[in-house]
């Protein structure tokens, strides 16, 4: 129980952000509107990304320090959690732009898809995939683990100019970028509301929490699936 007490923290957390985000009271914005509840989903997933691609960035330099296995196996599924996240924030924040930046801005969505932090997050996400693809083409295991941390770091690296940099030097709908008067993308204490402090807060720490819970288990499965086969080769009597 003591050991489970942040996994049920996560849950009620989550549960909370689900009722909460539907039923508390939003402010109603100008062309937002109810879909402003999108910012407990949207958003606290990129932010939980963020989280588990620092703790995989992390773990890959722990890896160059010492080549221990285990590091590796830890930085390959908080980055493929990491991902998943990242395209549910994407698909998210996709769904939202075409029901708020068509309306306000006769835009098609086409266009929507074509908008600089739309792209900048595609591209991050793509970097991340390669890194999978990688680690794929290897046989030896350690070999595979040496590059697959040399490459994490560098997707690491460029998560920053193509999701926080270059997109807010360019001019786009999203809030916060240049020619844009709708809000901080940095999310401000003083740009968010009280009423979606109440939920926001919460759902972040809720949906990271989620995101560590499901890699702590695929790591736990790994490290099961690598014990057996370790037995498996071991010489008989032994």
């Amino acid at each position: 129980m003591r050991k489970s007490w942040w996994k049920i923290l996560s849950f009620l957390l989550l549960v909370y952000t689900i009722v909460g985000g539907f039923l508390l009271d939003v402010p109603r914005l100008h062309i937002l509107n109810e879909t402003i509840r999108n910012l407990y989903f949207h958003v606290c997933m990129w932010m939980a990304m963020m989280v588990l691609f620092i703790t995989s960035f992390v773990y890959s330099i722990k890896y160059l320090g010492s080549t221990s296995h285990r590091h590796d196996i830890y930085a390959k599924n908080y980055a493929a959690i990491g991902t998943l996240f990242g395209i549910l924030g994407y698909a998210t924040g996709a769904v939202w732009a075409n029901y708020t930046w068509v309306t306000d801005q006769s835009q098609s969505l086409g266009s929507i898809l074509k908008e600089p932090k739309l792209i900048g997050a595609a591209i991050a996400i793509l970097i991340y995939g390669a890194y999978f693809v990688l680690r794929g083409s290897f046989t030896d295991i350690d070999k595979r683990a040496r590059v697959s941390a040399v490459y994490n770091i560098f997707a690491f690296a460029m998560l920053f100019p193509s999701i926080w940099i270059i997109p807010r030097m360019v001019g786009s709908l999203h809030p916060g970028a240049p020619g844009s008067d709708s809000g901080n993308p940095a999310l401000d204490f003083k740009d968010v509301d009280s009423r979606l402090r109440m939920v926001f807060y919460p759902a972040i720490i809720g949906w990271t929490l989620l995101g560590v819970w499901i890699a702590t288990l695929k790591i736990r499965i790994e490290l099961m699936k690598d014990r057996e086969l370790l037995n498996d080769n071991k010489p008989i009597g032994t």
